[in-house]
Protein backbone atom coordinates (compact mmCIF):
# COMPACT_ATOMS: atom_id res chain seq x y z
CA UNK A 1 0.00 0.00 0.00
CA UNK A 2 1.19 3.23 -0.93
CA UNK A 3 1.74 6.37 0.96
CA UNK A 4 -0.75 9.03 0.39
CA UNK A 5 0.67 12.65 0.13
CA UNK A 6 -1.58 13.66 3.17
CA UNK A 7 0.37 11.39 4.82
CA UNK A 8 3.52 12.51 3.46
CA UNK A 9 2.62 15.95 4.93
CA UNK A 10 1.05 15.02 8.32
CA UNK A 11 -2.67 16.45 6.79
CA UNK A 12 -4.39 13.93 8.30
CA UNK A 13 -8.25 14.36 8.84
CA UNK A 14 -9.60 15.31 11.87
CA UNK A 15 -11.62 12.56 13.62
CA UNK A 16 -9.70 9.38 12.86
CA UNK A 17 -8.16 7.68 15.59
CA UNK A 18 -4.31 8.16 14.49
CA UNK A 19 -1.27 9.42 16.10
CA UNK A 20 -1.18 13.04 15.22
CA UNK A 21 1.26 14.72 13.37
CA UNK A 22 2.20 17.70 15.78
CA UNK A 23 5.71 17.59 16.53
CA UNK A 24 7.02 20.85 14.67
CA UNK A 25 10.93 21.12 13.95
CA UNK A 26 12.48 22.78 16.91
CA UNK A 27 10.27 19.90 18.89
CA UNK A 28 12.07 17.46 16.93
CA UNK A 29 15.50 19.12 17.61
CA UNK A 30 14.04 18.74 21.28
CA UNK A 31 14.05 15.51 21.31
CA UNK A 32 16.82 14.29 19.78
CA UNK A 33 19.42 16.41 21.47
CA UNK A 34 17.78 15.84 24.87
CA UNK A 35 17.62 12.02 24.39
CA UNK A 36 21.42 12.12 23.08
CA UNK A 37 22.17 14.32 25.93
CA UNK A 38 21.90 12.17 29.26
CA UNK A 39 24.83 11.19 31.85
CA UNK A 40 26.65 10.50 29.19
CA UNK A 41 28.79 13.42 28.58
CA UNK A 42 29.19 13.72 32.63
CA UNK A 43 31.15 10.34 32.52
CA UNK A 44 32.26 8.83 29.46
CA UNK A 45 35.14 11.58 29.05
CA UNK A 46 37.14 9.77 31.76
CA UNK A 47 36.42 6.44 29.33
CA UNK A 48 37.66 8.00 26.35
CA UNK A 49 40.71 9.78 27.88
CA UNK A 50 41.99 6.36 29.58
CA UNK A 51 41.54 4.06 26.26
CA UNK A 52 43.39 6.71 24.56
CA UNK A 53 46.62 6.57 26.87
CA UNK A 54 45.37 9.89 28.47
CA UNK A 55 46.85 11.17 24.90
CA UNK A 56 44.35 14.20 24.94
CA UNK A 57 44.78 14.14 21.26
CA UNK A 58 43.62 11.31 20.07
CA UNK A 59 41.03 11.91 22.72
CA UNK A 60 39.35 14.82 21.17
CA UNK A 61 39.72 12.84 17.42
CA UNK A 62 37.75 10.13 18.84
CA UNK A 63 34.74 12.63 20.18
CA UNK A 64 34.67 13.95 17.06
CA UNK A 65 34.74 10.66 14.74
CA UNK A 66 31.77 9.33 17.54
CA UNK A 67 30.10 12.03 16.04
CA UNK A 68 30.63 12.35 12.61
CA UNK A 69 29.79 8.29 12.74
CA UNK A 70 26.22 8.97 13.99
CA UNK A 71 26.00 11.67 11.25
CA UNK A 72 26.70 8.99 9.04
CA UNK A 73 24.28 6.42 10.32
CA UNK A 74 21.50 9.60 10.88
CA UNK A 75 21.89 10.22 7.46
CA UNK A 76 20.75 6.83 6.33
CA UNK A 77 18.24 6.50 8.67
CA UNK A 78 16.62 9.86 7.70
CA UNK A 79 16.23 8.73 4.17
CA UNK A 80 14.07 6.01 5.58
CA UNK A 81 12.44 8.39 8.23
CA UNK A 82 11.47 10.56 4.79
CA UNK A 83 10.67 7.47 2.92
CA UNK A 84 8.55 5.57 5.53
CA UNK A 85 7.24 8.08 8.12
CA UNK A 86 5.74 5.56 10.26
CA UNK A 87 6.38 4.80 14.14
CA UNK A 88 8.41 2.05 14.95
CA UNK A 89 11.95 3.71 13.76
CA UNK A 90 14.51 0.69 12.66
CA UNK A 91 12.19 -2.14 13.93
CA UNK A 92 9.23 -1.41 11.48
CA UNK A 93 12.44 -0.35 8.67
CA UNK A 94 13.76 -4.02 9.15
CA UNK A 95 10.29 -5.60 8.40
CA UNK A 96 9.90 -3.72 5.79
CA UNK A 97 13.52 -4.51 3.85
CA UNK A 98 13.80 -7.91 5.88
CA UNK A 99 11.28 -9.11 6.78
CA UNK A 100 8.44 -10.65 9.55
CA UNK A 101 11.24 -12.87 11.21
CA UNK A 102 14.24 -10.42 11.68
CA UNK A 103 12.43 -8.07 12.45
CA UNK A 104 10.01 -9.90 15.70
CA UNK A 105 14.19 -10.75 16.82
CA UNK A 106 14.52 -7.21 17.10
CA UNK A 107 11.52 -6.37 19.09
CA UNK A 108 11.64 -9.34 21.16
CA UNK A 109 15.12 -7.94 22.27
CA UNK A 110 14.11 -4.31 22.66
CA UNK A 111 11.38 -4.34 24.16
CA UNK A 112 12.15 -6.91 26.52
CA UNK A 113 15.44 -6.36 27.88
CA UNK A 114 17.11 -3.77 26.74
CA UNK A 115 15.18 -0.53 26.35
CA UNK A 116 13.15 -1.47 29.80
CA UNK A 117 16.70 -2.23 31.13
CA UNK A 118 18.23 1.37 29.59
CA UNK A 119 15.24 2.89 31.49
CA UNK A 120 15.76 1.46 34.79
CA UNK A 121 19.51 2.47 34.73
CA UNK A 122 18.92 6.18 33.53
CA UNK A 123 15.68 6.17 36.34
CA UNK A 124 18.37 4.58 38.67
CA UNK A 125 20.87 7.15 37.77
CA UNK A 126 18.93 10.34 37.84
CA UNK A 127 17.76 8.96 41.83
CA UNK A 128 21.60 8.44 42.68
CA UNK A 129 22.34 12.17 41.50
CA UNK A 130 19.23 13.91 42.74
CA UNK A 131 19.80 12.46 46.03
CA UNK A 132 23.19 12.78 46.28
CA UNK A 133 23.37 16.55 47.84
CA UNK A 134 21.51 15.43 50.74
CA UNK A 135 24.17 12.77 51.28
CA UNK A 136 27.52 14.38 51.41
CA UNK A 137 29.29 11.82 53.48
CA UNK A 138 27.98 8.85 52.28
CA UNK A 139 26.22 7.39 49.20
CA UNK A 140 21.98 7.49 49.29
CA UNK A 141 20.72 4.50 50.34
CA UNK A 142 20.02 1.57 47.65
CA UNK A 143 16.14 1.47 48.79
CA UNK A 144 15.60 4.85 48.52
CA UNK A 145 16.98 5.24 44.96
CA UNK A 146 14.54 2.31 44.07
CA UNK A 147 12.06 4.19 45.02
CA UNK A 148 12.65 7.41 43.63
CA UNK A 149 13.60 5.56 40.40
CA UNK A 150 10.34 3.81 40.04
CA UNK A 151 9.04 7.16 41.13
CA UNK A 152 10.20 8.94 38.31
CA UNK A 153 9.53 5.93 35.55
CA UNK A 154 5.64 6.15 36.98
CA UNK A 155 5.67 10.29 36.53
CA UNK A 156 6.67 10.31 33.23
CA UNK A 157 4.64 7.42 32.14
CA UNK A 158 1.85 9.35 33.27
CA UNK A 159 2.73 12.20 31.66
CA UNK A 160 3.62 10.57 28.10
CA UNK A 161 -0.04 8.61 28.49
CA UNK A 162 -2.02 11.64 29.37
CA UNK A 163 -0.61 14.25 26.07
CA UNK A 164 1.58 14.17 23.38
CA UNK A 165 1.82 18.14 24.04
CA UNK A 166 2.69 17.95 27.73
CA UNK A 167 5.57 15.13 26.80
CA UNK A 168 7.19 17.24 24.33
CA UNK A 169 6.60 20.55 26.70
CA UNK A 170 8.61 18.50 29.16
CA UNK A 171 11.46 17.37 26.23
CA UNK A 172 11.76 21.18 25.50
CA UNK A 173 12.46 22.62 28.91
CA UNK A 174 14.80 20.22 29.87
CA UNK A 175 16.51 19.92 26.50
CA UNK A 176 17.12 23.69 27.17
CA UNK A 177 18.13 23.41 30.96
CA UNK A 178 20.83 20.87 30.07
CA UNK A 179 22.61 22.84 27.07
CA UNK A 180 22.13 25.65 29.72
CA UNK A 181 24.46 23.17 32.24
CA UNK A 182 26.51 22.30 29.69
CA UNK A 183 27.59 26.25 28.31
CA UNK A 184 28.12 26.86 32.35
CA UNK A 185 30.82 24.42 32.06
CA UNK A 186 31.74 25.45 28.44
CA UNK A 187 31.64 29.22 29.95
CA UNK A 188 33.70 28.64 32.80
CA UNK A 189 36.45 26.45 30.41
CA UNK A 190 36.79 29.38 28.51
CA UNK A 191 37.44 31.59 31.14
CA UNK A 192 40.30 29.82 32.16
CA UNK A 193 41.20 28.83 28.55
CA UNK A 194 41.80 32.49 28.54
CA UNK A 195 42.96 33.85 31.91
CA UNK A 196 45.02 30.84 32.59
CA UNK A 197 48.50 30.66 30.18
CA UNK A 198 49.05 26.84 32.31
CA UNK A 199 45.11 25.99 30.93
CA UNK A 200 46.85 26.11 27.05
CA UNK A 201 50.02 23.56 28.25
CA UNK A 202 48.28 20.37 27.59
CA UNK A 203 46.45 21.32 24.02
CA UNK A 204 50.25 22.62 22.72
CA UNK A 205 51.50 19.12 22.77
CA UNK A 206 48.21 17.22 22.32
CA UNK A 207 49.38 14.07 20.76
CA UNK A 208 52.26 14.00 22.22
CA UNK A 209 51.48 11.28 24.62
CA UNK A 210 51.48 7.58 23.90
CA UNK A 211 49.37 6.31 20.87
CA UNK A 212 46.54 3.65 21.93
CA UNK A 213 46.55 0.75 19.61
CA UNK A 214 43.25 -1.16 18.10
CA UNK A 215 42.29 -2.84 20.68
CA UNK A 216 42.23 0.57 22.75
CA UNK A 217 41.20 2.56 20.36
CA UNK A 218 37.87 0.45 19.92
CA UNK A 219 37.38 0.55 23.45
CA UNK A 220 37.74 4.12 23.41
CA UNK A 221 35.66 4.51 20.91
CA UNK A 222 32.25 2.36 22.24
CA UNK A 223 32.99 4.92 25.12
CA UNK A 224 32.40 8.00 23.06
CA UNK A 225 29.58 6.29 21.20
CA UNK A 226 27.72 5.58 24.37
CA UNK A 227 27.40 8.95 25.01
CA UNK A 228 25.89 9.66 21.56
CA UNK A 229 23.62 6.99 22.20
CA UNK A 230 19.50 8.13 20.90
CA UNK A 231 20.95 9.68 17.07
CA UNK A 232 18.29 7.32 16.27
CA UNK A 233 15.64 8.00 18.17
CA UNK A 234 13.46 10.42 15.96
CA UNK A 235 12.96 7.40 13.06
CA UNK A 236 10.99 6.10 16.04
CA UNK A 237 8.24 9.20 16.32
CA UNK A 238 8.09 9.68 12.45
CA UNK A 239 4.52 9.36 12.28
CA UNK A 240 4.02 12.19 14.31
CA UNK A 241 6.56 14.93 12.71
CA UNK A 242 4.98 17.74 10.79
CA UNK A 243 6.15 17.58 7.13
CA UNK A 244 8.55 15.10 7.65
CA UNK A 245 10.00 14.90 4.30
CA UNK A 246 11.54 18.35 5.04
CA UNK A 247 11.49 18.35 9.54
CA UNK A 248 13.47 14.92 9.45
CA UNK A 249 16.42 15.62 7.82
CA UNK A 250 16.58 19.02 8.63
CA UNK A 251 16.52 17.94 12.74
CA UNK A 252 18.77 15.10 12.54
CA UNK A 253 21.77 17.69 11.54
CA UNK A 254 20.80 20.23 13.69
CA UNK A 255 20.71 18.06 16.74
CA UNK A 256 23.60 15.91 15.79
CA UNK A 257 25.98 19.32 15.11
CA UNK A 258 24.56 20.74 18.21
CA UNK A 259 25.47 18.00 20.08
CA UNK A 260 29.56 17.38 18.83
CA UNK A 261 30.34 21.06 19.06
CA UNK A 262 28.70 21.21 23.07
CA UNK A 263 30.57 17.52 23.62
CA UNK A 264 34.30 18.95 22.17
CA UNK A 265 33.68 21.82 24.02
CA UNK A 266 32.72 20.70 27.20
CA UNK A 267 35.72 18.35 26.97
CA UNK A 268 37.83 21.26 26.60
CA UNK A 269 36.34 22.70 29.76
CA UNK A 270 37.11 19.44 31.61
CA UNK A 271 40.89 19.44 30.08
CA UNK A 272 41.16 22.98 31.08
CA UNK A 273 40.78 22.57 34.58
CA UNK A 274 41.65 19.06 34.99
CA UNK A 275 44.90 16.60 34.03
CA UNK A 276 44.62 14.18 32.30
CA UNK A 277 45.52 11.62 35.19
CA UNK A 278 42.86 13.78 37.05
CA UNK A 279 39.95 13.26 35.14
CA UNK A 280 40.85 8.98 34.76
CA UNK A 281 40.78 8.72 38.53
CA UNK A 282 37.71 10.95 39.04
CA UNK A 283 34.52 8.95 40.00
CA UNK A 284 32.75 11.99 38.48
CA UNK A 285 34.50 14.58 35.99
CA UNK A 286 31.82 16.83 36.20
CA UNK A 287 31.79 16.97 40.19
CA UNK A 288 35.28 17.20 40.66
CA UNK A 289 35.70 20.23 37.81
CA UNK A 290 33.03 22.17 39.77
CA UNK A 291 35.21 21.36 42.74
CA UNK A 292 37.82 23.52 41.30
CA UNK A 293 35.76 25.88 39.57
CA UNK A 294 32.63 26.30 41.90
CA UNK A 295 32.91 25.12 44.92
CA UNK A 296 30.44 27.04 46.52
CA UNK A 297 27.90 25.95 44.62
CA UNK A 298 29.36 22.81 43.68
CA UNK A 299 25.71 21.24 44.15
CA UNK A 300 24.54 22.66 40.68
CA UNK A 301 26.17 19.87 39.28
CA UNK A 302 24.75 16.80 40.64
CA UNK A 303 21.26 18.73 40.07
CA UNK A 304 23.03 19.33 36.33
CA UNK A 305 23.30 15.76 35.47
CA UNK A 306 19.34 14.54 37.16
CA UNK A 307 18.22 17.24 34.88
CA UNK A 308 19.79 15.89 31.50
CA UNK A 309 19.21 12.38 33.18
CA UNK A 310 15.57 13.46 33.12
CA UNK A 311 15.36 14.85 29.61
CA UNK A 312 17.10 11.66 28.48
CA UNK A 313 14.49 9.28 29.99
CA UNK A 314 11.74 11.31 28.73
CA UNK A 315 13.10 11.01 25.45
CA UNK A 316 13.24 7.10 25.28
CA UNK A 317 10.32 6.23 27.45
CA UNK A 318 8.48 8.25 24.35
CA UNK A 319 10.36 6.44 21.71
CA UNK A 320 9.70 3.12 23.47
CA UNK A 321 6.01 3.36 23.56
CA UNK A 322 6.03 3.87 20.06
CA UNK A 323 8.20 0.51 19.81
CA UNK A 324 5.73 -1.43 21.37
CA UNK A 325 2.56 0.64 19.31
CA UNK A 326 4.13 -0.02 15.53
CA UNK A 327 5.31 -3.83 16.60
CA UNK A 328 1.78 -4.54 17.84
CA UNK A 329 0.44 -2.86 14.63
CA UNK A 330 2.29 -5.48 12.85
CA UNK A 331 0.57 -8.20 14.89
CA UNK A 332 3.89 -9.31 16.69
CA UNK A 333 2.68 -7.82 20.04
CA UNK A 334 -0.72 -8.13 21.41
CA UNK A 335 -3.10 -6.02 19.90
CA UNK A 336 -4.07 -3.92 22.69
CA UNK A 337 -1.05 -2.46 22.61
CA UNK A 338 -1.50 -1.00 19.32
CA UNK A 339 -4.51 0.62 20.59
CA UNK A 340 -4.66 4.71 21.05
CA UNK A 341 -6.69 6.89 23.71
CA UNK A 342 -9.72 7.88 22.49
CA UNK A 343 -9.38 11.32 24.29
CA UNK A 344 -5.96 11.88 24.25
CA UNK A 345 -4.88 10.26 21.02
CA UNK A 346 -1.62 8.61 22.81
CA UNK A 347 -0.78 5.16 22.65
CA UNK A 348 -1.57 4.95 26.30
CA UNK A 349 -1.76 0.37 26.44
CA UNK A 350 1.93 1.01 25.08
CA UNK A 351 3.25 3.47 27.64
CA UNK A 352 1.60 1.56 30.23
CA UNK A 353 2.99 -2.02 29.81
CA UNK A 354 6.85 -0.01 28.46
CA UNK A 355 6.49 1.72 32.42
CA UNK A 356 5.28 -1.38 33.98
CA UNK A 357 8.59 -3.71 32.62
CA UNK A 358 10.80 -0.81 33.30
CA UNK A 359 9.46 -0.44 36.61
CA UNK A 360 10.17 -4.13 37.54
CA UNK A 361 13.65 -4.25 36.10
CA UNK A 362 14.46 -1.46 38.87
CA UNK A 363 13.75 -4.04 41.81
CA UNK A 364 17.04 -6.77 40.80
CA UNK A 365 18.76 -3.76 39.50
CA UNK A 366 21.77 -6.59 39.50
CA UNK A 367 20.02 -7.20 36.14
CA UNK A 368 21.17 -3.96 34.63
CA UNK A 369 24.45 -4.73 34.29
CA UNK A 370 23.58 -7.27 32.26
CA UNK A 371 22.80 -4.59 29.85
CA UNK A 372 26.50 -4.34 28.63
CA UNK A 373 26.20 -7.77 26.99
CA UNK A 374 23.74 -6.54 24.64
CA UNK A 375 25.67 -3.27 23.75
CA UNK A 376 26.71 -5.40 20.87
CA UNK A 377 22.58 -5.94 19.56
CA UNK A 378 22.21 -2.57 19.33
CA UNK A 379 24.99 -2.24 16.32
CA UNK A 380 23.43 -5.19 14.76
CA UNK A 381 20.05 -3.41 14.48
CA UNK A 382 21.89 -0.46 12.83
CA UNK A 383 23.50 -3.25 10.48
CA UNK A 384 20.35 -4.64 9.57
CA UNK A 385 18.56 -1.26 8.96
CA UNK A 386 20.81 0.05 6.82
CA UNK A 387 20.98 -3.47 5.06
CA UNK A 388 17.33 -2.72 4.72
CA UNK A 389 17.69 0.45 3.01
CA UNK A 390 20.07 -0.99 0.60
CA UNK A 391 17.58 -3.98 -0.27
CA UNK A 392 14.23 -1.20 -0.84
CA UNK A 393 16.63 0.81 -3.08
CA UNK A 394 16.55 -2.18 -5.27
CA UNK A 395 13.20 -3.68 -4.52
CA UNK A 396 11.18 -0.74 -4.31
CA UNK A 397 13.26 1.40 -6.55
CA UNK A 398 9.51 3.94 -7.22
CA UNK A 399 9.54 4.46 -3.47
CA UNK A 400 8.76 8.28 -3.19
CA UNK A 401 12.20 9.10 -1.42
CA UNK A 402 12.34 13.04 -0.98
CA UNK A 403 15.71 12.43 0.89
CA UNK A 404 18.34 9.89 -0.83
CA UNK A 405 21.48 9.37 1.14
CA UNK A 406 24.43 8.61 -0.89
CA UNK A 407 24.77 4.96 -1.34
CA UNK A 408 28.20 4.04 -0.30
CA UNK A 409 27.34 5.92 3.04
CA UNK A 410 25.27 2.82 3.83
CA UNK A 411 27.62 0.30 2.37
CA UNK A 412 30.54 2.09 4.89
CA UNK A 413 28.03 2.19 8.43
CA UNK A 414 26.96 -1.69 7.52
CA UNK A 415 30.78 -2.24 7.92
CA UNK A 416 31.68 -0.06 11.02
CA UNK A 417 28.48 -1.79 13.17
CA UNK A 418 29.66 -5.08 11.62
CA UNK A 419 33.09 -4.40 13.33
CA UNK A 420 31.74 -2.87 16.63
CA UNK A 421 29.52 -6.02 16.65
CA UNK A 422 32.12 -8.25 16.11
CA UNK A 423 34.96 -6.55 18.12
CA UNK A 424 33.50 -7.08 21.76
CA UNK A 425 33.06 -10.62 21.33
CA UNK A 426 36.64 -11.44 20.00
CA UNK A 427 38.56 -9.04 22.07
CA UNK A 428 36.92 -10.39 25.25
CA UNK A 429 34.59 -13.16 24.64
CA UNK A 430 32.33 -13.85 27.70
CA UNK A 431 30.17 -16.36 28.08
CA UNK A 432 27.69 -13.87 29.30
CA UNK A 433 27.42 -12.80 25.11
CA UNK A 434 26.38 -16.60 24.59
CA UNK A 435 23.81 -16.14 26.90
CA UNK A 436 22.80 -12.63 25.45
CA UNK A 437 22.68 -14.41 21.78
CA UNK A 438 20.90 -17.07 23.38
CA UNK A 439 17.94 -14.69 24.39
CA UNK A 440 17.49 -13.33 20.68
CA UNK A 441 17.29 -16.18 19.62
CA UNK A 442 15.14 -17.31 21.89
CA UNK A 443 12.22 -15.27 20.08
CA UNK A 444 11.59 -17.76 17.64
CA UNK A 445 10.28 -20.22 19.86
CA UNK A 446 8.03 -17.83 20.19
CA UNK A 447 7.44 -16.35 16.86
CA UNK A 448 6.52 -19.70 15.16
CA UNK A 449 3.67 -20.74 17.17
CA UNK A 450 2.12 -17.29 17.74
CA UNK A 451 3.18 -15.44 14.47
CA UNK A 452 4.09 -18.00 11.67
CA UNK A 453 0.85 -20.23 13.02
CA UNK A 454 -0.99 -17.47 14.54
CA UNK A 455 -2.20 -19.44 17.64
CA UNK A 456 -4.61 -18.19 19.74
CA UNK A 457 -4.83 -18.23 23.18
CA UNK A 458 -8.07 -19.35 24.66
CA UNK A 459 -9.87 -16.08 25.77
CA UNK A 460 -7.42 -13.69 25.01
CA UNK A 461 -10.26 -11.81 22.62
CA UNK A 462 -12.45 -11.34 25.74
CA UNK A 463 -9.56 -10.33 27.88
CA UNK A 464 -8.47 -7.43 24.78
CA UNK A 465 -12.19 -6.69 24.62
CA UNK A 466 -12.26 -5.42 28.63
CA UNK A 467 -8.83 -3.82 29.04
CA UNK A 468 -9.73 -1.78 25.49
CA UNK A 469 -12.94 -0.67 27.65
CA UNK A 470 -11.04 -0.39 31.11
CA UNK A 471 -8.32 2.03 29.68
CA UNK A 472 -11.14 3.71 26.95
CA UNK A 473 -9.00 2.70 24.11
CA UNK A 474 -9.88 2.02 20.24
CA UNK A 475 -8.23 0.56 17.28
CA UNK A 476 -6.48 2.84 14.70
CA UNK A 477 -7.96 4.05 11.64
CA UNK A 478 -4.95 3.68 9.57
CA UNK A 479 -2.60 0.14 8.99
CA UNK A 480 -0.48 1.78 6.38
CA UNK A 481 1.16 -1.35 5.92
CA UNK A 482 -0.99 -4.40 5.07
CA UNK A 483 1.72 -5.46 2.58
CA UNK A 484 4.58 -6.66 5.17
CA UNK A 485 1.89 -8.18 7.53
Amino acid sequence: MEISSQQKEGKEDDGRVCLKRCLGFFDSVCFLVGSIIGAGIFISPKGVLEYSQLNIGVALCIWAACGVLCILCSLCYAELGTSLPFAGGEYYHVKRGLGSLPAFITIWTLTLFIRPASNAARALAFAEYISRPFYSDCPPPDLLKKILAIGILLVLGVINTKSVKLATWVQNVFTVLKLLSLTLIVVYGMIEFGSNTKALEPFQDAFNSEVPNAAQTAESFYQGLYAYGGWSYLNYMAEEIKNPSKNIPRSIITAMCVVIVFYLLVNISYLTVLTPKEIVSSAAVSVTWADRTIPSVVWIIPISVAVSIFGALNGEMFMLGRLYYAGSKAGHLPAIISMLHVHYMTPAPAMIISTIIASIFVIPSDLISLTNYFSFSSWVLVGLTCTSLVVLRYREPDLERPYKVFLPIAFAVIVVSTFLVLAPIIQSPKVQYFYALLFMLSSILVYIPFVYFKLQIPYFDKITCHLQLLLEVSPTDIFEDSKTK
